[in-house]
């Protein structure tokens, strides 16, 4: 059955009439006549049987219909746009593995291991799209994720990685000279929360049976680097794992203000769909990645 699809270049006219509301920007960015794009827009209404625009004496207005539209076309165009860029990358050889990993774990402890795999899979590309909340694999193109959280996903397969041990850091001048600071003492100062992680300072004054009424209270960043700039700007203290901080621990812009940390019951995981968990590249990539976490844990320990 033939698809109800417009073509691809009535698509593209419209996108940029819509980005821009106007057809003349849009037909300078396309390098088209202001009358062809007109008839790629008339085409598109006659198409869909909606307008997309309402004529003014200024120009064009998207009407809601339209400023609905534009948004969905937008990004399949931009999906469109990143697969044809991905198989001109590769020659029309290898293969990819699409990713969502969540921020500052990917970038802190995955991108610095991530050359050895790519030293044992020459032709393999791993692409990583941060995505910070649970999605559903069959509205995506991904084929797994790096995700931190509960393993619980409907249809899918999970692999533990590692759990996070965070502990209370600071700029040294929050120490204020001390090599330590006490439960008590860091309740004191300003308390840096975590927005994915709303519970860490209330689990963490448990943990040292410490009660806390204001435990969730104070500056609220959804990331970890976020967290760790506002820590070394002396705007209070932050729960982060050393692993995602190591550069500033060395270098001094942050210190361990009480070294007591605590397991949450949540962990990093390798998860896939279940259509996809049969694949031998991503079982081998899945095996690498548990060895890494593995062999991480294990220098921890020594």
């Amino acid at each position: 059955m033939r698809r109800k699809i417009p073509n691809t270049t009535t698509l593209v006219a419209f996108e940029s009439a819509a980005r821009h509301e106007s057809f003349t920007e849009a037909a300078s960015e396309l390098s088209l006549t202001q009358s062809a794009i007109c008839r790629q827009i008339a085409s598109l209404e006659d198409f869909l049987g909606v307008s997309m625009f309402r004529r003014t004496k200024r120009g064009v207005v998207l009407t809601e219909a339209g400023r609905s539209y534009s948004r969905q076309i937008a990004n399949r165009l931009d999906a469109v746009e990143r697969d044809t860029l991905s198989i001109m990358a590769q020659q029309g050889i290898g293969v990819t593995i699409e990713l969502a990993v969540v921020p500052t774990f990917a970038t802190r402890w995955l991108m610095p291991r991530l050359g050895r795999f790519h030293a044992d899979h020459p032709g393999v590309t791993v692409n990583l799209t941060t995505q910070t909340r649970p999605f559903l694999f069959d509205q995506t193109e991904f084929d797994a994720a790096l995700y931190y959280g509960n393993a619980g996903w409907p249809g899918t397969e999970a692999h533990f990685l590692m759990r996070e041990y965070p502990v209370p850091v600071c700029s040294a001048a929050l120490m204020n000279g001390s090599a330590q600071l006490s439960p008590d003492q860091i309740a004191s100062l300003p308390l840096l929360q975590q927005s994915t992680r709303p519970y860490a300072w209330r689990d963490w004054f448990h943990s040292v049976q410490r009660k806390i009424p204001h435990d969730m209270t104070g500056t609220r960043l959804e990331l970890f680097t976020m967290l760790a700039q506002a820590a070394m700007q002396d705007m209070g203290v932050a729960l982060i794992p050393t692993m995602l901080i190591e550069d500033e621990l060395q270098s001094g812009k942050l210190v361990v203000a009480c070294n007591h940390s605590f397991e949450d019951e949540k962990a990093y995981f390798l998860i896939f769909p279940e259509q996809k968990s049969e694949k031998a590249l991503l079982q081998s990539f899945r095996d690498w990645l548990v060895r890494e976490a593995h062999d991480y844990q294990q220098s921890l320990a020594k």
